[in-house]
């Protein structure tokens, strides 16, 4: 329980990067400079998708969908970051803090399980192509997406009534650029047992299902690949699932990174920069993977420019 005296805080203390003003504004520099790749790149691969008839495919429809989350989860961070860059005081208000920790993980984990989604499409697409069109049809696809949107609001909620139990009794610092359950849990004065369970909990169910679909989809793959005979056969069926593989690897790599290395602790400072990398850079890279090597993004962008 928590202490019978605890003032409960009305605002966290970020630690930000770092107090030097020189290197703050070459931060400020390069986060504005990703930010505004990350819009613009987002931005275009939604209305490429849109209005481009050879790109209403599942496949680019979950596409779209993760521009727009990507899109949305770079948004919940880096626009508070800049003005804390630019501010002698870092801090963020409760409520603030309560909401980051709501979207961050709402956009997470849906993130997550449309990966996973876009995984299964590049298997049934390359094992079982005959019967694509009957398995990833409109409706399956809507469920699919809807299914990723519903598990990462589930996910939001659960950490945001995780957070709701703890008790903060003083002034308290979380040493990154936003608010996160785990630093927050370390800090906590209250009993923080149910915290842990909901975060061990979510992140069994989730992160590593969700994993496991991808694992085991591009096993699936790699083996019916493997089988052809033909070298070409082989190439463009290895081309189709380029990109997302490239996606998956920075993201989930990033994302191992940041909550399973073990010299981290429980606040993760010393490893700000793959923080960096996992909640600011692979929403920035995402769209310039899929526009710099699927060649039907590149020819439809072509053909757009070309009635503009």
């Amino acid at each position: 329980m928590a202490q019978s005296n605890c003032t409960q805080v009305t605002e966290f203390s970020l630690a930000g990067f770092t107090e030097e003003p020189v290197t703050q504004v070459n931060l400020f520099l390069l986060f504005l400079l990703t930010y505004l790749v990350t819009i613009l790149g987002n931005l275009s691969i939604i209305i490429l998708i849109r209005d481009s008839p050879q790109l209403h495919s599942p496949m680019y429809y979950f596409l779209g969908n993760l521009a727009f989350i990507d899109l949305c989860s770079s948004t919940i961070f880096t626009p508070k970051m800049l003005v804390d860059l630019m501010s002698e005081k870092k801090s963020i208000a409760y409520a603030g803090c309560v909401a980051q920790i709501f979207l961050f993980d709402l956009f997470g984990i849906t993130e997550c399980f449309l990966l996973a989604t876009m995984a299964y499409d590049r298997y049934v697409a390359i094992c079982h192509p005959l019967v694509y069109p009957l398995v990833m049809s409109p409706k399956c696809c809507f469920q699919l997406v809807t299914g990723s949107y519903l598990l990462g609001l589930t996910n939001g909620v659960g950490q945001t009534i995780s957070m709701s139990n703890l008790s903060f009794c003083s002034s308290s610092t979380i040493n990154l650029f936003f608010c996160d359950i785990s630093p927050l849990i370390s800090l906590s004065t209250s009993d923080t047992t149910l915290s842990h369970i909901i975060l061990t909990t979510s992140a069994s169910l989730f992160g590593v299902s969700s994993s496991l679909v991808v694992l085991l989809s591009y096993v699936a793959i790699i083996s019916t690949i493997l089988s052809i005979t033909s070298a070409e056969g082989k190439r463009k069926a290895f081309s189709t699932c380029t990109s997302h593989l490239t996606t998956v690897s920075i993201f989930y790599g990033a994302s191992f990174f940041m909550y399973l290395n073990p010299s981290s602790g429980s606040s993760r400072g010393a490893d700000k920069w793959a923080v960096v990398l996992y909640t600011l850079v692979t929403p920035m890279l995402n769209p310039l993977i899929y526009s710099l090597r699927n060649k039907e993004v590149k020819d439809a962008l072509r053909r757009l420019m070309k009635t503009k």
